[in-house]
């Protein structure tokens, strides 16, 4: 699947609809619409109220059925795919049990004081700027699940039966798919970026390769990415081989004795370099390094940011630079997640 696909509504199947971005980058996410009868499931909300806010008006005006959502499902805990969740009113909200507890160390608050704080931050400021700066995350109401899974849970939208499946710690610690079987379609979260490189914030990098596998073995017709456009088994495929290939490239520079900077600097992505946000290597490689040593303590969320912006040209000047061994507590204390976190926004 290859062609463009402008942002917005995408009818999907009898029932099922895709909500694209238009673009693949930080923040800009995908969602999706399952209706049946009078029942309406949406699966994730946006990064700000006020796109969030559009997606629904425009799904109203195209679904009946989605003028009251009764369920809606968070993929993950990142808030490009939660912060919109105080504008479903009255709908039950389900994530996985993980996923629920992380969300709760992201509030939106978090993000709204880091984007004040950008300015003074130097090169890692530039690059959150870059990265966030076009979303508003004053104002929002942290809103969290309502109910909470491990495993699997299997729904029902109307007739159609819906299947949650929990495929992390992964990209986050609880990931979940959303298979509409009836419809022929997945939605994958972040466990597929599109177009777009995928970022590691927790592994082990095999659970997310299983569920690669899991969705290429699935009976579906069209896979909705947390990011990027509508894509097949094709593109499912692409996005576990980068993940094989940057598995193989650290492990060869683990063992070689070299940083995880160091590694993430000398791996040449070749035919993955075109795709949006290649700097995520850095947080790509440095979650390798750590399942390799067996090391539990995460690296610091505004170190991390510090080594893509340098990956991405925006220096390394400010708090946390990358290999100056420092970072400012006040600014580390701001990010999201926290000191010593690793979760981030996407």
């Amino acid at each position: 699947m290859s062609q463009k696909q402008c942002p917005g509504l995408h009818p999907l199947a009898n029932g099922a609809y895709a909500w694209l971005a238009p673009q693949s980058s930080w923040g800009w996410s995908n969602a999706g619409l399952i209706v049946d009868g009078e029942a309406s499931l949406l699966v994730d909300t946006l990064y700000d109220l006020e796109l969030t806010s559009e997606m629904l008006q425009k799904m109203r005006d195209a679904e009946p059925r989605a003028k009251a959502i009764d369920t809606l499902v968070n993929t993950h805990a990142n808030g490009d795919h939660c912060h919109g969740n105080e504008l479903v009113t009255g709908a039950e909200i389900i994530a996985s049990t993980a996923s629920a507890a992380e969300m709760n160390e992201l509030p939106p608050e978090a993000m709204a004081a880091l984007m004040e704080a950008a300015k003074g931050m130097g090169g890692v400021g530039e690059y959150f700027l870059h990265c966030f700066g076009q979303f508003r995350f004053d104002g929002i109401r942290h809103t969290p699940p309502t109910r909470t899974f491990d495993g699997k849970l299997n729904l029902r939208v109307g007739d159609k039966p819906v299947h949650l499946i929990e495929v992390g710690p992964a990209h986050t610690r609880g990931d979940v798919l959303v298979h509409s079987p009836s419809d022929r379609v997945v939605f994958t979260g972040d466990i597929l970026f599109i177009e777009g490189t995928p970022v590691m914030w927790q592994g082990p990098v095999q659970n997310w390769i299983k569920a690669c596998l899991l969705i290429e073995d699935m009976d579906v017709d069209l896979i909705v990415p947390g990011h990027g456009p509508i894509t097949d088994k094709h593109g499912v495929a692409r996005v576990r081989q980068y993940l094989q290939y940057v598995r193989d490239q650290a492990r060869s520079r683990y063992d070689a004795g070299l940083s995880a900077f160091e590694a993430a600097k000398d791996i040449e992505l070749a035919e993955y370099s075109a795709w949006s946000d290649p700097e995520r290597i850095a947080v790509n490689v440095d979650s390798l390094y750590r399942e390799f040593s067996g090391a539990e303590a995460a690296t610091d969320i505004l170190e991390l940011f510090s080594q893509m912006a340098q990956l991405a040209g925006f220096g390394a000047a400010g708090p946390g630079a990358a290999g100056s061994g420092a970072t400012d507590s006040g600014a580390a204390d701001n990010t999201p997640g926290g000191p010593g976190s690793t979760s981030s926004q996407e």
